[in-house]
């Protein structure tokens, strides 16, 4: 079987994706990534082949901006999330998406749920399609604006808009939005901590607690993290902070014995000895964290972190701090560290999503169903 991944181009988006694929490798399915060439380098430690379509985030950003006004990072509305994910994607890489479909030829398109190019191909390959979910379902009425946009996209290229022979979601049932249904289709399947390489994680020496602080490569920018650092850096704990993609150590304002920085390193090794993980509330980070059993304090960015986060607090396997100002955050630090219960509670969603079913489990009924 010939499986295409389809994915936006950033490490939020792509990386859930691969432990499917690398399942579907396993099984002796001959899988491929549709994306931007920007994110090359980790499919290359992969081994996966790369089939370029549309530019890259920032690209996308800025005609989404430029088109409606509205930044689709910060103030994610319908209408700029509907163009940033659908008009200028689509417009900017729907050539190179059919193109790559017709050179791969899939059997099988998987595409991550906000994904529109993997669609397109489905469509003009007449091949069925599994769509995968990133975490707690957002809501409604935003991913109707996708669809909806992507239905004018279809139609205006004489394409039927595909619809989902599966839905993949690796949100365990507790963390889920409450009355959420399940789409035709679902299957759960298991999420993993990204593994693969970076930099050497040093091991936790000390008595003290361990805090890991982690806004992912878009949201990791040093004015926003230097006052949380700066404060954390008063508690009696453990600190390593990542750079994400673009930024080194001597951009933050910080002592430099109570912070120890990381460049890119799966989330897989950074979790290594951890107790307690500050973050943006990424999904892939969020579901990866939980999957080890540590609780989280969740200051949003943008995104989906909102929704993200008010699963969290929710489910009482972390403290969301909405108002992220950093007396605020070290506190709600302080308390997570301090108070077991948190810890209880991820633990419980650590066995909920060790019980999903696995990727390569997963990847076995797609071979089996999709013949």
């Amino acid at each position: 079987m010939r499986v295409l991944l389809s994915s936006i181009p950033q490490h939020g988006h792509l990386l859930p994706l691969l432990p499917l694929a690398r399942a579907l490798k396993a099984q002796g399915d001959e899988v491929a990534f549709m994306t931007g060439e920007g994110v090359a380098g980790v499919l290359k430690e992969e081994g996966i082949p790369l089939h370029a379509a549309g530019p890259m985030p920032d690209v996308l950003g800025a005609e989404t901006i430029k088109r409606t006004g509205v930044n689709p990072f910060t103030n994610p509305t319908p209408q700029g999330i509907a163009a940033f994910f659908v008009d200028v994607r689509i417009e900017l890489g729907a050539e190179a998406a059919l193109a790559a479909g017709a050179a791969f030829r899939p059997d099988l398109v998987v595409r991550e749920r906000f994904d529109y190019l993997g669609p397109l191909v489905a469509a003009d390959r007449n091949v069925p399609m599994a769509t995968m979910a990133l975490g707690p379902a957002v809501p409604q009425f935003l991913l109707d604006a996708l669809d909806n946009q992507a239905k004018a996209a279809h139609a205006a290229r004489n394409l039927a808009n595909p619809k989902d022979t599966w839905f993949l979601d690796p949100c365990p049932p507790s963390l889920q939005a409450e009355g959420w249904p399940h789409p035709e289709g679902w299957r759960a399947l298991r999420p993993e901590a990204h593994r693969g390489g970076g930099t050497e994680v040093p091991a936790n020496t000390s008595s003290r607690p361990r805090v890991l602080v982690t806004f992912g490569t878009w949201f990791n920018q040093p004015e926003t993290l230097t006052p949380l650092l700066q404060e954390l850096s008063t508690l009696d704990v453990d600190i390593v902070a990542t750079l994400g993609l673009a930024t080194d150590p001597s951009q933050y304002d910080v002592d430099p014995s109570r912070v120890h920085f990381v460049g890119f390193t799966a989330l897989d090794a950074l979790l290594k000895g951890v107790d307690v993980v500050l973050t943006h509330g990424g999904a892939g980070t969020m579901l990866g964290t939980l999957s080890r059993g540590i609780p989280m304090v969740v200051v949003p960015a943008g995104a989906d972190n909102s929704f993200n986060a008010a699963q969290i607090a929710a489910s009482g396997a972390g403290v969301t701090v909405p108002e992220g100002t950093p007396a605020k955050v070290a506190d709600a630090v302080r308390t997570v560290v301090g108070e077991f219960r948190y810890r209880e509670a991820a633990a419980s969603l650590a066995k909920e999503i060790a019980a999903m079913p696995t990727p390569a489990e997963v990847a076995a009924e797609l071979r089996s169903a999709a013949r």
